[in-house]
């Protein structure tokens, strides 16, 4: 299939000298925070691929959903906005919020925002966005809905694709990785490389950290999208026809891992010693993680490589830092500086 070609790739890959050191393995991380700048972060892979479908479908206004500092929902709206569409998305909040960080962007690349209760947003995003596609529609718009993290069949092209750059990149650096980490929001980029990693049989272990909900939840959403995805495999020649059938009759939540220690007291909510891990690894690595989805994930990763962690058997490990800075100024007064 086809795509868009938007994103800054492929992202570098680097080492983090003084964590490896640390921990007495070789850590590395790929820039994936590193795609863009109005669109930066994980989301533009997938959306490469969905916002193409968008337009062979002749849609002019993208519709999508997250929280009120959702990267998604800003990388949705910066694209829409570069190639002429108009955007609307739907935001979970609590109470009225400030205009800054990632909504700031929304409101100022020109999305429509239409707000919700977490109830709603739980219980009936889906519903909303059909109702919100319809009342534009009736204006003579053509709506594209793209669900949360746009974790859906054709996004997790994106990270399928990501895969095999990394394997190329393996080759370049002369490095194997044989453990893969990714934090875990919705799901579509652990699908997308593990999806790879077992179709190509690149033997790697891949692991998503869930920021929120539990490792059964993600299962069952990585194998449903999994199959979801394999039609557009076939699309884009990756896959015969009879192949897609046997991998999809075949992938079991068993094909996914996750570690779900890591939530802490919830989505977007940050534990003290989680923001002390961020600003640590920032004065160590000059890196600077997000405390939604990479700080949840790398602090979880830290505790795993201690001793007795399930990351102790791994010795060329790869991160994917999929973005996030914008979400970090509205916590920043937390901070332990």
């Amino acid at each position: 299939m086809k795509k868009l070609a938007l994103a800054n790739l492929p992202t570098k890959i680097q080492r983090l000298t003084r964590w490896s050191e640390e921990c007495g393995k070789n850590i590395w991380i790929k820039r994936d925070d590193q795609t863009g700048s109005e669109w930066s972060g994980n989301k533009i892979r997938k959306l490469e691929f969905a916002v193409q479908e968008a337009q062979e479908w002749g849609c002019d206004l993208l519709i999508t959903c997250g929280g009120i500092q959702s990267n998604h929902c800003r990388a949705t709206v910066a694209v829409a906005t570069y190639l002429g569409m108009k955007s609307a998305v739907l935001l979970r909040i609590g109470e009225e919020p400030p205009v800054e960080g990632n909504y700031f962007l929304d409101r100022l690349l020109g999305a429509d925002v239409r707000f919700c209760t977490r109830d709603e947003y739980r219980d009936h995003r889906g519903e909303i966005m059909q109702e919100m596609a319809e009342q534009y529609a009736a204006q003579g718009y053509r709506p594209y809905v793209i669900p949360e993290g746009a974790s859906f069949g054709v996004g997790v092209l994106g990270y399928y694709n990501a895969m095999q750059e990394i394997v190329a990149q393996e080759h370049a650096l002369g490095v194997t990785f044989d453990t893969v980490v990714v934090a875990t929001g919705s799901g579509g980029t652990l699908a997308g490389l593990q999806l790879a990693n077992l179709v190509k049989g690149y033997g790697k272990r891949v692991i998503g950290v869930c920021v929120c909900d539990d490792a059964a939840f993600f299962k069952d959403v990585a194998v449903r999208i999994s199959r979801d995805a394999l039609p557009y495999l076939v699309e884009q020649g990756e896959l015969s026809e009879k192949e897609a059938v046997l991998w999809g009759a075949s992938l079991e939540p068993a094909d996914f891992e996750f570690f779900e220690e890591y939530v802490g007291i919830g989505y977007a909510l940050s534990r003290p010693e989680e923001l002390e891990h961020i600003r640590r690894m920032a004065r160590l690595e000059a890196t600077v993680f997000d405390p939604v989805y990479t700080g949840k994930a790398t602090y979880g990763m830290v505790n795993e490589l201690r001793e007795g962690g399930r990351l102790r058997s791994s010795e060329n490990i790869l991160f994917i830092h999929t973005g996030g800075l914008f979400g970090l100024f509205p916590v920043s007064r937390t901070f332990p500086l």
